[in-house]
């Protein structure tokens, strides 16, 4: 491995301006193809497997044109103070309004207040219902537009007017925070290297490879179904491990400089040790982002399958377009230990007789590995404690800033019609089998309205051919609380005993047993999809440090490091703790695809620290150091650059904290959080703690295991058969 991509190095060196035109044909390449490409608007959305979608599936098939799983919008109304709805000139404004509302291409059906009895028993509230013939996701900016105009009308007319439902679902926002997290990085990168010149190449290379990425998943939006957070993600993660495999290449570089090699002959090698490290960390990542498809949610594996193959671009820039960058550079990319002025030209030289901060910092873990490691998991345990109270749910309304539309219309229907207004149940009763439906319709209907929690159950309505029916229950809960969760539980129970008496099957669905079902499978999900995961990336580091012991150590300290990032999301999220300072303004539960996904994006980020630090100390313990040296080595040379990518990461993560979607939001703090802990308390302490209290331990790997393994050689080994051209010319004059 190691001999091959010192090769590629400096071939990409060598050849710079073939491989630079290579990543920019590609780039056109795929702008051309996004802004050719059509405009996506069918992205459907499915749960395969749940009760809930097996009910849209037979609504489809016996409501023709029902459009059970489209969009739905609740345009609500309020008189003014002391006044009805039933008034003759509110009255006149509604109805003039649900006019507008029914004239879009969109729009499968309206539901008047006044013949639809939805006005509230004190005349105050009033709600039409709007039915569209496709999702949220698929709905035209048009469409929305119109929605909106109608209910300016209304509030012209001096109702207080808001809408709820999934109609207004748009593209999130992430605002100014994710360009204030690029400038950090940027700063972060200057500090570092002491170079404008070279702190730009890893932005230049991240922001091309995204670029690369995101404009392929906008060319295929249309044929391959992928939403607008597809390339949320893929710009989250591709940013960041994009600056991050760019930074330890050149870090590498600049290293191999110092000790004097030429700079082709510096590329090479630094591609074939820290490239060797980039290649097992991006597939480390990209396993963890594919094996999302295990949770079998086709919106998930679509986000992961793109997510990964943004990091795989990420990995081949790195390998190709920064060796091609740095022979551009030339002389202005300066060894290790000299920074170049930046308003001048000088040099200024480190004082190498004084250690670096990392290299301290591992003298004391070596020497205090016990209290590291006691203070470390004990550090993480106590942010792990919230994980205890862990509530999980999808978002709804109800969990909208109170400044949106969507959740003053929330509140609204709550206060004019009660809290499980906002989330009905919708009964879907299949009578085909059964030999007398009428019955079996009536028998559902009686059997739910003995239920707790229920406040309405609707009259049957069946279709032409008599053999389905749909029954409305309003529970007296809000959507997203355990009651209400218990309450479709005790449904589907009594449906089983209805289908023993009547042969009639009964489901539940619409949108709070819908989420109640994704909730349940993605529970049920986590841990076959960790055992593979961490399976799979466990032989992988098997093969990597040749070890038992070290890629054990790396999965536990990734447990340790989720954990606390878990924790400190249901304190923000949940419990409110500095929930001002985060842009927290509605608590509630955390998003169930948190678990799950923090799973595998934070265990693919965490093994980049852990193969780039501890193949450094691998590299040092097989060049014949001990191992408390190697990982003092290891330190020296790999801390400064763990650090400033661990920062930069957590930096590119909380820009999204910025988004206006509350999801989005989430997941950039879980990670940005996650990050932190798993880089400076699991990597930073924990790691070398426990490896000076393991010893040549540390490294052993049983005989057997030994000779079955593929030597990828990814310390770089192989690379000393390789002498560059100055230690040739010195050996011919010796």
């Amino acid at each position: 491995m190691a001999t091959f991509l010192y090769k590629l190095g400096r071939l990409a060196f060598r050849r710079r301006h073939f491989a630079a035109l290579i990543w920019v044909a590609l780039l056109t390449l795929a702008g051309v193809g996004a802004a050719s490409a059509p405009t996506p608007g069918n992205t459907s959305f499915s749960i395969p497997g749940t009760e809930a979608q097996k009910a849209f599936d037979l609504l489809e098939q016996r409501f023709p044109g029902m459009s059970a799983d489209g969009a739905t919008a609740r345009v609500v109304f309020k008189a003014q103070s002391g006044g009805k709805m039933t008034d003759a000139g509110n009255k006149a404004a509604v109805e003039k309004t649900v006019e507008e509302l029914g004239a879009g291409p969109e729009v499968a059906s309206v539901a008047d207040p006044y013949t639809g009895h939805a006005v509230s028993k004190n005349g105050a509230v009033a709600y039409a219902s709007v039915k569209y013939k496709v999702s949220g996701m698929e709905l035209a900016d048009t469409t929305r537009d119109d929605l909106k105009e109608a209910a300016q009308h209304a509030r012209d007319a001096g109702l207080t007017v808001e809408i709820g439902g999934d109609a207004l679902n748009a593209t999130p926002e992430t605002g100014s925070g994710e360009i204030i997290g690029i400038a950090i990085a940027a700063v972060v990168l200057v500090i570092t290297f002491g170079s404008l010149l070279a702190a730009g190449l890893p932005l230049l290379t991240a922001i091309i490879g995204v670029g690369i990425g995101v404009a392929s998943i906008t060319a295929l939006a249309s044929a391959l179904d992928l939403g607008s957070t597809t390339s949320t993600l893929a710009t989250m993660i591709g940013l960041a491990v994009g600056i991050d495999y760019a930074l330890f290449i050149v870090s590498r570089y600049r290293a191999e400089l110092a000790e004097g090699r030429e700079r082709e002959e510096a590329a090479g090698r630094a591609v074939g040790t820290a490239g060797s490290a980039v290649v097992f960390a991006g597939l480390t990542v990209v396993i963890a982002l594919v094996g999302l498809s295990v949770v079998n949610i086709p919106m998930l594996t679509k986000m992961g399958i793109a997510a990964a193959g943004t990091v795989a671009i990420a990995v081949l820039i790195a390998l190709t377009m920064i060796p091609a960058l740095l022979g551009y550079a030339g002389r202005r990319i300066k060894p290790a230990g000299e920074k170049s002025r930046l308003l001048g030209g000088g040099r200024t030289p480190r004082n190498p007789a004084r250690p670096n901060l990392g290299t301290r910092w591992a003298r004391f873990v070596v020497r205090r590995p016990v209290a590291v490691l006691l203070l470390g998991v004990l550090g993480l345990g106590a942010a792990a404690l919230p994980v205890a109270s862990l509530e999980l749910g999808l978002p709804d309304d109800g969990s909208q800033p109170v400044s949106t539309t969507q959740r003053r219309a929330y509140d609204l229907l709550s206060e004019g019609f009660g809290p499980g207004f906002n989330g009905p149940l919708m009964v879907v009763v299949d009578a085909k089998d059964s030999a007398r439906p009428k019955e079996a319709f009536a028998k559902v209907g009686a059997e739910i309205k003995g239920l707790k929690d229920v406040v309405t159950v609707a009259p049957a309505a069946p279709n032409k051919a008599g053999d389905t029916a749909t029954i409305t229950v309003v529970p007296n809960s809000k959507p997203s609380s355990v009651t209400t969760e218990d309450l479709v539980h005790a449904i589907r129970d009594k449906g089983a005993e209805i289908t023993r008496d009547t042969g009639a099957t009964v489901l539940v669905t619409g949108s709070t047993a819908m989420n109640i079902d994704v909730s349940q499978k993605l529970n049920d999900a986590l841990l076959p999809y960790l055992a593979l995961v961490v399976g799979l990336a466990f032989l992988l580091l098997i093969v990597v440090f040749r070890s038992v012991l070290v890629p054990l150590k790396a999965a536990l300290g990734f447990l340790l490091s989720v954990l606390a990032a878990l924790g400190a999301v249901v304190a923000v999220f949940q419990w409110g703790w500095l929930s001002g300072l985060m842009g927290v303004e509605q608590t509630g539960p955390v998003m169930s695809m948190m678990p799950i996904f923090m799973v595998g994006v934070v265990f693919g980020l965490a093994m980049d620290y852990e193969v780039f630090l501890v193949t450094r100390m691998r590299e040092a313990y097989v060049h014949g150091e001990t191992p408390g040296q190697a990982v003092v080595t290891g330190f020296r040379h790999g801390a400064r650059v763990v650090t400033a990518a661990a920062v930069i990461m957590i930096a590119v993560f909380s820009g999204f904290i910025g988004s206006s979607e509350s999801m989005v939001k989430m997941i950039g703090f879980g990670l940005a959080i996650a990050v932190f802990f798993d880089a400076f308390l699991v990597r930073m302490a924990i790691v070398p703690a426990v490896l000076a209290l393991l010893g040549k331990r540390a490294w052993w790997l049983p005989k057997w295991l030994d000779r079955a393994l593929p030597n990828v050689d990814v310390e770089g080994e192989g690379l000393r058969t390789h002498a560059d051209p100055e230690e040739e010319k010195e050996l011919v004059r010796v």
